[in-house]
């Protein structure tokens, strides 16, 4: 494919619009076109998708989702050339990928590509190809090899899933991030120092990327690549494997107040303050209840209606809160000073929350298993369960 010919770039989001700079930049003949009807300053653009299409040997799809996909297509599908070959790089689901595939047979190259907006102008994006023969990869690969490298893939499904894999990487090393900042915040340390040391480490290429939306300044950068998008990749991947994935909701897991939001970077997931000392409170007063003995802190973390359940002797046990009291008699154990308690997780949505903690009593550790809720007086455990490791 010379630089004589067209290309069409349907979707002039971030990436859309970054991938016809791009090539427009290495001489290539680009018309863009958008469902906003919103321009581009870096090409020129059309407000007819059927104009852009029906003069294209290449029709690039840079859309947001699959749904949008299939709308797209199915409106211009009428108007591809029976030459021109459609190129996807569009993160989708597996099962979309492949039906798009299907649908239009070897006029079709699914290409999801690896690298942000920075990638894209660099001519630096990581291209996952498949396409139903080698000769429709042929065809394109002069186009993608502008845009970066090419890395082969047996079919559009695999090409899709692989996607969503690289990006759950991305979803986890950012919830990592949030984690160690947050420690990192708890122990006062400096952000900056924290940054410095976090770039030596597994995190360090993130950090470095990364850095200019993670430091307190009053404007950050434009967004490359949003929490929304990300968040929608993991939602995705776990519809598709069936498997939980807690990246799905983790990256959404905002306060309701909080200036970070769906459009910003991914990178300012990380920067979500911790989770509110509210939240907190009737975990410490339940620590507070084993600590000293007296059942009165255990009335302080509990609603009236919570039970307490687990195996106990080779029997499930669903107690309410005065039979689990009763154990208590205001006395610390004899061996407190030897016993540990640590709260592990907490995942707050809306007006619910669970929770994690580990408590190292003597010869037994205890995973206890919460569900919290607020009420008109403030978060409470409105359940218990837990399992005693011997």
């Amino acid at each position: 494919m010379t630089a004589a010919h067209t290309i069409a770039v349907l979707g002039l989001g971030r990436m859309g619009d970054a991938i016809a700079a791009r090539l427009t930049a290495q001489n290539r003949n680009v018309v863009g076109w958008t469902r906003s009807g919103r321009g581009s300053d870096a090409v020129k653009t059309t407000s007819d998708a059927h104009d852009a299409v029906a003069r294209a040997d290449l029709v690039v799809l840079a859309l947001f989702d699959g749904p949008a996909c299939r709308q797209v297509l199915d409106d211009v599908q009428g108007s591809l050339r029976p030459d021109t070959t459609v190129v996807n790089v569009s993160t989708i689901a597996p099962a979309e990928a492949a039906k798009l595939a299907a649908r239009l047979g070897p006029s079709y190259v699914h290409a999801p590509v690896l690298g942000s907006v920075s990638a894209v102008a660099a001519g630096a994006l990581q291209i996952l190809a498949a396409a139903a023969d080698s000769d429709t990869l042929d065809r394109v690969r002069p186009v993608l090899d502008v845009l970066g490298t090419v890395r082969p893939v047996d079919d559009a499904a695999t090409a899709a899933a692989l996607k969503l894999i690289a990006n759950n990487s991305l979803s986890g090393a950012v919830l990592a991030l949030r984690d160690t900042l947050r420690q990192a915040d708890a122990l006062g340390l400096p952000r900056a120092q924290v940054l410095d040391v976090l770039e030596l480490g597994q995190l360090g290429g993130l950090v470095a990327r990364k850095r200019a939306f993670l430091v307190s300044e009053p404007v950050s950068p434009p967004a490359e690549f949003t929490i929304g998008a990300l968040a929608k990749d993991m939602a995705l991947l776990a519809d598709a494997s069936g498997l939980p994935l807690r990246g799905a909701a983790g990256l959404m897991d905002l306060p309701a107040d909080a200036a970070v939001g769906a459009e910003s970077d991914i990178a300012l997931a990380a920067t979500v303050p911790a989770v509110p000392d509210a939240v907190l409170e009737p975990l410490r007063a339940y620590v507070r209840g084993h600590a000293t003995g007296d059942p009165a802190h255990f009335r302080e973390a509990f609603l009236p209606s919570a039970h307490i359940e687990g195996i106990r002797e080779g029997a499930f046990v669903s107690w309410p809160l005065d039979t689990y009291c009763a154990l208590f008699h205001g006395t610390p154990a004899p061996d407190e000073a030897g016993r540990s308690r640590r709260i592990d997780a907490v995942d707050v949505h809306g007006s619910v929350a669970t929770a994690t903690m580990t408590l190292a009593h003597g010869a037994d550790t205890f995973t206890d298993v919460f569900l919290l809720v607020r009420v008109e007086d403030g978060w409470r455990i409105a359940n218990k369960a837990y399992h005693r490791h011997s």
